[in-house]
């Protein structure tokens, strides 16, 4: 019989202070108020730009406000004196970069963006790391740095030299970017490539919101590839439990003496688009008039994460059906928007 063995791993401690950028995004507002959930201080950072809805980034934030334990600066990462003050005045334990221009698209007409925000605003993170230092960096690289792989499910020995788009190439730069730090200077360094992420308060660019709206504004929904591509979608609350479980955990040196290491954070479990769309339909109790259309540059066909080392180090797999993951998101939606 086959002993099973619980990782050894840290709880979140909750007297570490937390850095979190992208607080008022979908992932960081979620970990954000979990972590303030539990009693620990977090520090928000978020540029609130306008790439999508403001006003959601600023009611996300307005229930972080509500915590005593929780406080915040407006800044950009590309602003090299704004992320220095923040680390001068708040010295954090812990790291978290989740501020990012995301969005594969979007990529294709508005590169720039991309290289300030996730190549200067990263480096930048890096350097006051360096300048004051942490007991782990934890960053968001992305499920898109494996481009159009045949190989599944995709795993983090994988070779991926061959991003698709210029969003995954700077994915793939800041993984670079942290081993170089973390090999020069010992800062240890976690990346999370996480594979489609949904649920409520999510991000309105994401394919599963931009459905819902188009069903109730009864206008057709755009499927790419007549829905024959296949995703992992990831449900956040499962992306936030996985992040939490590595926050005290910072990667053992390796045999070069590197603490470094990525994890894939998705569900193991790919469901082609159309099954999805299904289940929202299901959910939100409207059917979608579709418009199929072929793929688009920059789009992969499959995501599917093997996340074998995430329950071997950290005892944690990510496991909502889409079914429990869209109803929630449904209930959230409706209610939000008063429908």
């Amino acid at each position: 019989m086959e002993e099973y063995i619980m990782a050894a791993y840290q709880a979140f401690d909750i007297t570490k202070k937390v850095l979190i950028t992208g607080a008022a995004g979908f992932i960081g507002f979620h970990l954000a108020k979990r972590l303030l959930e539990m009693g620990a201080v977090v520090l928000g950072f978020d540029n609130m730009n306008d790439y999508y809805d403001v006003s959601l980034k600023e009611n996300r934030l307005g229930v972080l406000r509500a915590f005593s334990n929780f406080s915040f600066i407006k800044g950009d990462l590309a602003d090299e004196q704004a992320v220095t003050t923040a680390f001068k005045s708040f010295q954090p334990d812990i790291v978290v970069n989740l501020a990012a221009q995301a969005g594969v698209r979007y990529s294709l007409d508005n590169p720039r963006a991309y290289i300030d925000s996730n190549i200067v605003g990263f480096f930048n993170i890096l350097e006051a790391c360096r300048q004051y230092p942490v007991q782990h960096l934890l960053f968001a690289s992305s499920s898109s740095v494996y481009g159009n792989q045949e190989k599944t499910p995709f795993s983090t020995t994988d070779n991926v030299d061959h991003p698709i788009s210029l969003y995954a190439a700077t994915k793939k730069s800041n993984e670079l970017m942290a081993y170089t730090y973390s090999h020069l200077y010992g800062i240890p360094a976690t990346g999370l490539r996480f594979f489609t992420v949904y649920g409520p308060y999510g991000r309105p660019d994401m394919a599963y919101f931009k459905f819902a709206n188009m069903m109730y504004r009864n206008e057709p929904i755009k499927i790419y590839n007549h829905g024959d591509m296949y995703r992992d979608f990831t449900y956040v609350d499962d992306i936030v439990e996985g992040i939490e479980h590595m926050l005290c955990n910072p990667p053992k040196e390796n045999k070069a003496g590197d603490k470094y290491k990525v994890y894939n954070i998705g569900n193991n479990k790919p469901e082609r688009l159309m099954h999805f769309i299904e289940v929202l339909e299901q959910a939100l109790g409207k059917t979608a008039e579709k418009e199929y259309l072929p793929m688009q540059p920059g789009d992969v066909y499959q995501t599917y994460a093997d996340v074998s080392e995430l329950e071997q180090d950290f005892d944690f797999k990510p496991n909502t059906s889409i079914e429990e993951g869209l109803g929630k998101f449904a209930a959230w939606y409706k209610e939000y928007y008063k429908i």
